[in-house]
């Protein structure tokens, strides 16, 4: 896109702290100013945890915010800006705390939703809205926030750096070049979570029947262990690779990566997979897939959200607000063994059809 000098920006500041998949939408829209305007002066205010995915991006200065400091997170943040001005300020995520880190940069131009999405007074913190657009896949909204100031992502690339000693760590764990089904079962809004069992019942055809390695991941908190436990304690044929609680973030990536395919609900790990190129078997009933889903591929997804409108709202997908999550005790029942299966064995057949074409 051609751009006259005056026009082109010299610093922008980005804010958006959580949470991992909605974090790394965003490095899409990093890569498509780095590659429009060189010369633009990148600071992103990031959360804690998710500085740890992002944090080694080239190009990009990071002011970490620290939620769980209190009010000594936004000090520190304050210090780290030192009352520097940027051309303009792209507040990229609705919500209080983050209305209050807007109000510490300093920047005339202050890029923020549309009204039909923005939320928790953030109108009061922009004087710029991006284009209202009913639809869209979280990424494209995100990457809609440089339009107000003449630019459009086009394209869409992430390459998030993967260090060569997370890609040791996941040949470690997972060698050589066996097809691999890679599950993480749990999502932190845990109204998305499939049944341990269901989990089990796929696992298990999936070693047993596809002759799929089969691992599992997940965070080390203590929901997540008990989870994975159950998932194991229902297993018949399927002795999985047990990495819940010993990977960082970057070694997720790179776990990600060796993957043939994921099997997650709405998740971080789910973008984060969709992000290295790896195909995913998506878990939607609690939200829409076409808004919240991988982005590059959702043919692998299993797609039960109107079918839970119609349950539980009464009425159709179409004539919910876009966005609508329906996080209803019993909803991802809606998402049959039989259909993950179904997906597991259509992936497979493809991925046999391609390697005999080669």
């Amino acid at each position: 896109m051609s751009r006259t000098a005056p026009s082109i920006p010299e610093s922008l500041c980005l804010l958006r702290t959580s949470a991992l998949g909605d974090v790394s939408h965003v490095v899409p829209l990093v890569r498509t100013v780095q590659h429009a305007w060189p010369q633009t002066r990148l600071t992103w205010i990031v959360g804690k945890l998710e500085h740890r995915l992002v944090g080694d991006l080239p190009g990009v200065e990071f002011i970490v915010f620290d939620k769980g400091k209190g009010w000594a997170g936004y000090t520190a943040v304050r210090q780290a800006l030192g009352g520097r001005r940027f051309d303009a300020l792209l507040h990229m995520q609705v919500a209080l705390r983050s209305n209050l880190l807007s109000a510490l940069v300093r920047a005339p131009v202050r890029i923020g939703y549309d009204r039909d999405r923005a939320k928790d007074l953030h109108g009061l913190f922009i004087n710029r809205r991006i284009p209202a657009r009913r639809g869209e896949h979280v990424l494209d909204a995100l990457g809609s926030f440089v339009e107000p100031l003449g630019l459009r992502q086009t394209t869409v690339r992430w390459d998030i750096p993967i260090p060569e000693s997370a890609h040791e760590f996941a040949h470690t764990h997972l060698p050589g070049d066996a097809p691999t089904l890679l599950v993480s079962p749990c999502s932190s809004h845990r109204l998305r979570n499939w049944r341990p069992e269901r989990y089990a019942a796929a696992m298990d055809h999936a070693a047993g029947q596809l002759g799929l390695r089969v691992a599992l991941c997940g965070g080390p908190s203590a929901y997540e262990r008990e989870f994975g436990d159950a998932i194991r304690s229902h297993l018949r044929r399927c002795e999985p690779v047990d990495l819940i609680g010993k990977d960082t973030l970057k070694q997720l990536l790179a776990l990600l990566r060796k993957a043939s395919i994921v099997l997650t609900p709405d998740s971080g790990p789910m973008h984060l997979a969709n992000a290295v190129g790896t195909p995913v078997l998506g878990l939607h009933a609690a939200s829409n897939p076409h808004r919240s889903g991988p982005y590059s591929d959702r043919q692998w997804c299993v797609d039960r959200y109107d079918a839970a409108a119609r349950r539980f709202r009464g009425r159709p997908a179409s004539e919910l607000a876009w966005g609508s999550k329906i996080e209803h005790d019993g909803v991802m029942d809606l998402i049959e063994t039989e259909a993950v299966i179904e997906r597991l064995d259509a992936f497979v057949r493809h991925r046999r059809a391609d390697q005999t074409a080669l």
